[in-house]
């Protein structure tokens, strides 16, 4: 399999971007946010990406003509989707439900899926161009929730691109609502999973009550302007196959053979960049999962619920510690911060948003990692069978690159599964992290 190709170049001519009402009347009502939803954390838009081969079975069949009829009958369930967020006294978002539409783009670019290269993961070449900003439409208040483009590629493939904000949804809920589209592509009358709003289930008591500490959303000062973006940051995808998780396994004592792979994962990586940037010994550093607390409610969410239930637990180490104790001091310290996930660490959170005005992830001296490898986007198939690559469409998400890695479930050049990693460094630190990371692992070419 060939490597990315990132120095690709191709034209992309678009179609002027039009609203996709539903297909049928839908109620005009306003639907507030839970208080996990629109936490100031989440005011942003965030990027998929779906690249898809062409399917000989159905030629003749336009994409774009497809996925956007089918995009009008899912908004008929969703119809919240196609209303604009109000914001209220207090900062509360409220989704008017206009029916004004999503915005959609037609486009045709002039290259094949192949010239992309076969192990697909971001950064992708014209990123720009596969999912165009409409002037104007990228705030959270008062503008369109979702953007979809769908480009034609000359060999028959296609890409489907989406921007969506995230107050109004994550990860899980997103791709719930790209399988409905898919199903009504593919002739269904309603989607399989009924979509279930219920935001009030995340949303804060009466009265509001703390009942954990909560140190994610602590207030950290940045007196060194660790979060000031710097001209000399580089980028690099490392690979971590059969070879290297084993590798990394080996390190640890009997009892913790037993942990996940994202937790031994996340332990390297959070190791080796913390020795990579070099904070002082005694500085905290901190690492944040990323956690669907969907399940980890006494009665689970409903199997329809669409909305935010994400939780960031932190575990939190001195450098020193960090960098000078075996590989499952850490991963005992992210179980430790991940199990406190539950029904109550949920509403606490909520009642958090109400009583401190909706902090911030604190996130200096913060490394953030979420694991995109179970989500599902690689299985939405909108009758052109699954995408070869699903998933994150940039590396980073917001205007700090090197505090999230997502991790991305990928095929290497030879043929095994495993999981990408895309880390954003300064170049120096960057050197340090892959010196640190080959010591931790036996593969010598982890990175791709």
């Amino acid at each position: 399999m060939a490597a990315p190709n990132k120095t690709l170049t191709y034209k992309v001519t678009r179609k002027s971007p039009e609203l996709i009402p539903p297909a049928e009347p839908t109620p005009h009502e306003f639907k507030p946010l839970s208080d996990i939803d629109d936490q100031t954390g989440l005011r942003f838009h965030s990027r998929v990406i779906q690249f898809y081969p062409k399917n000989p079975s159905m030629e003749g069949k336009d994409p774009v003509g497809v996925i956007r009829a089918a995009v009008a009958k899912a908004l008929v369930f969703y119809y919240p989707f196609a209303g604009r967020l109000r914001e209220y006294a207090g900062g509360k978002l409220v989704v008017e439900c206009t029916g004004e539409g999503v915005i959609f783009i037609e486009a045709d670019a002039d290259v094949a899926l192949r010239q992309f290269g076969d192990t697909l993961h971001p950064p992708f070449p014209g990123l720009e161009e596969l999912l165009y900003e409409v002037p104007g439409s990228g705030g959270v208040v008062d503008c369109p929730l979702l953007l979809i483009q769908v480009t034609r590629l000359k060999c028959g493939g296609f890409i489907f691109a989406i921007r969506f904000n995230h107050t109004m949804t994550d990860a899980a809920g997103l791709v719930q609502f790209m399988s409905a589209v898919g199903e009504l592509a593919r002739g269904a009358d309603t989607p399989s999973i009924p979509p279930v709003w219920e935001r009030h289930l995340l949303s804060a008591r009466d009265p509001p009550h703390v009942s954990f500490t909560h140190c994610e959303y602590d207030v950290v000062p940045d007196t060194k302007r660790t979060l000031t973006p710097v001209d000399d940051m580089v980028q690099r995808s490392f690979f971590f196959g059969p070879a290297e998780i084993s590798a990394l396994r080996s390190r640890l004592p009997p009892h913790f053979q037993r942990c996940t792979t994202f937790e031994l994962l996340t332990a390297c990586l959070w190791r080796c960049r913390t020795i990579a940037i070099s904070p002082d010994p005694d500085e905290v550093v901190r690492v944040i999962s990323v956690v669907n607390s969907r399940t980890r409610f006494n009665t689970p969410l409903p199997e329809g619920y669409y909305g935010n239930a994400l939780a960031f637990p932190v575990a939190i180490s001195t450098t020193e510690m960090l960098s000078k104790n075996p590989l499952h001091y850490a991963i005992e310290l992210i179980r430790k911060a991940k199990s406190e996930v539950t029904e109550e660490y949920m509403k606490s959170v909520a009642d958090l948003m109400v009583i401190r005005n909706r902090p911030n992830v604190a996130v200096v001296r913060a490394y953030m990692v979420s694991d995109l490898t179970r989500v599902g986007f690689k299985e939405v198939d909108f009758g052109w069978g699954k995408a070869v690559y699903g998933g994150a469409a940039k590396a980073v998400n917001g205007p700090i690159p090197d505090l999230e890695s997502f991790y991305i479930p990928l095929k290497n050049n030879k043929g095994e599964n495993g999981i990408v990693v895309p880390i954003w460094l300064r170049v120096k630190a960057m050197e340090v992290f892959v010196k640190e990371l080959e010591m931790m692992v036996t593969a010598r070419n982890s990175s791709i």
